[in-house]
């Protein structure tokens, strides 16, 4: 038996970018890159997941030229002679196998610690919206009108470079916490400037970044936005209560320029609001009408760690969390794509596996989450 006829592995264009089939490697950060600069082995790894079969590759997160941009060692930078040297590699190497990729610029904002031996000057501390981590929390510098237009710069840049060293696209890492999600999060964000005010006006530095990025890199180039509603500060929070809120807060951002929503929840079984069983990425799609990524522990039968310690429920992860109901909901129209995670990390060949129905060559814990199938 073969599962190649089935949604998740048959070919989309979505005009802008035309993929082989409908998974994407979702973003995980690796701390593989001394320097920032990406070396062969971060171009292996990429190549090893295009030359099996998985749609498109969004890479991890790499910081934008900006002094305060990384939290972490060993992140690769989209800036600099060497280590756009070293993505210009990744780049080949994924196109040589027949793969598309597309960067995600991030800069972490408050989450930077100048205890934590980030560079490229460790002694920097985090830039934020308001100086703050959380509500009523202090954490280092708000960013005066000045620091705002230089970011906004910066992600504008990595985005030309990126286009200029051969990338299929670029997506924004606007979601859980970091430093454009800390502009959109009212509990982060008490700027009273342009920058600030209500959910709409909270949009203004992401909305400016998309409008910057698509007069620099023309129409063709695909944008894509991912967003979260929870944070690594708070995995309860919301940035739109209800789809009337969602709508106000995509509005801004669709007519700046996006072209993919990466919708990011933890369970893309879950639904987002009550009285419906649509997740996020089936709201944007029905209030945008742009092509959605769904991601939330496809490919798994449990939960995170720390979710398995704040005592969150895990018995709904074989059943509601199944190939089949990724499937129906492909089926239904609800999202055009689906990012792979931990599943993908694992296992280089698991679109090829479950494709051609060799799951008895599955890890036990990924058997699980195909439910019926296996």
């Amino acid at each position: 038996m073969s599962l190649e006829n089935t949604v998740l592995f048959q070919p989309i264009d979505l005009g802008k970018i035309s993929l082989a089939n409908r998974v994407v490697m979702a973003p995980m950060t690796r701390m593989f890159s001394p320097d920032g600069i990406p070396t062969e082995q971060v171009a292996e790894y990429y190549a090893r997941r295009a030359k099996n079969q998985v749609g498109l590759i969004i890479t991890e997160g790499t910081c934008i030229n900006h002094i305060a941009a990384n939290g972490y060692t060993n992140i690769p930078y989209i800036y600099g002679e060497k280590s756009l040297a070293g993505w210009q590699k990744v780049v080949e190497a994924v196109h040589a196998e027949g793969g598309k990729i597309v960067p995600q610029l991030w800069h972490v904002g408050a989450v930077r610690s100048a205890d934590k031996g980030a560079g490229p000057d460790p002694s920097v501390p985090g830039y934020s919206p308001s100086g703050l981590i959380k509500k009523d929390k202090p954490k280092d510098i708000a960013m005066s009108a000045e620091d705002v237009q230089e970011v906004i710069e910066a992600f504008i840049q990595a985005a030309v470079d990126s286009k200029s060293i051969g990338f299929d696209g670029v997506e924004i890492h606007g979601a859980h916490g970091y430093l454009v999600d800390q502009f959109f999060w009212e509990e982060t964000n008490q700027r009273d400037d342009e920058y600030g005010g209500d959910l709409v006006g909270r949009t203004r530095f992401a909305v400016d970044i998309i409008k910057g990025i698509r007069a620099k890199c023309g129409e063709d180039f695909p944008i894509i936005l991912r967003f979260s509603q929870w944070k690594q500060q708070n995995y309860n929070a919301k940035l739109a209560n209800t789809p009337e809120e969602l709508e106000q807060f995509l509005k801004p951002l669709v007519d700046a320029g996006v072209d993919i929503f990466h919708c990011s929840t933890r369970r893309f079984w879950e639904a987002e609001f009550e009285g419906s069983d649509l997740n996020l990425a089936g709201w944007v799609k029905k209030i945008t009408g742009k092509p959605v990524i769904t991601v939330g522990s496809v490919g798994l039968s449990g939960g995170f760690i720390d979710e398995e310690r704040r005592d969150m429920a895990m018995a709904s992860f074989v059943e509601k969390g199944s190939f089949e109901e990724l499937e129906k909901r492909l089926n239904n129209d609800e999202f055009e794509l689906v990012a792979i995670g931990r599943a993908l990390l694992q296992d280089p060949e698991w679109v090829i596996k479950v494709s051609e129905n060799r799951l008895d060559e599955l890890d036990d814990y990924s058997k699980k989450s195909l439910g019926n199938l296996y």
